[in-house]
């Protein structure tokens, strides 16, 4: 599976964008499709999981309330909305097709990430 990003930019703080996450090689209705994100010095963290069907989703406590994930099983891609941005969402976001977990292990495949920037 390839997975390639996009939607990133920058925005001003209280603002929204909405990344994307287009498979390629091998339909994702199988797996769990995640969103990572790191930034500048720190490990990359857990944001948001959703589940083959799209019924069941998880949020890291940061994000919860603000940023929405949603699936296309048809169209093979995966978003995150994200709303009310803040500064300290700055960071390059990831999108991983795995297995139900918030841990980078269980997800097998990983796109190249796309830069979020939120100004003050």
């Amino acid at each position: 599976v390839q997975l390639v990003e996009s939607g990133g930019g920058l925005v001003q703080a209280g603002g929204s964008l909405r990344l994307s996450c287009v498979a390629s090689g091998r339909t994702i209705s199988g797996y769990v499709m995640g969103w990572f994100r790191q930034a500048p010095g720190k490990e990359r963290e857990f944001v948001s999981l959703i589940d083959w069907s799209g019924r069941a989703t998880d949020y890291s406590d940061s994000v919860k309330g603000r940023f929405t994930i949603s699936r296309d099983n048809v169209k093979n891609t995966v978003y995150l909305q994200m709303n009310s941005l803040k500064p300290g969402d700055t960071a390059v976001y990831y999108c991983a097709a795995g297995s139900y977990s918030n841990l980078e292990s269980s997800y097998y495949y990983w796109g190249q990430g796309t830069q979020v920037t939120v100004s003050s």
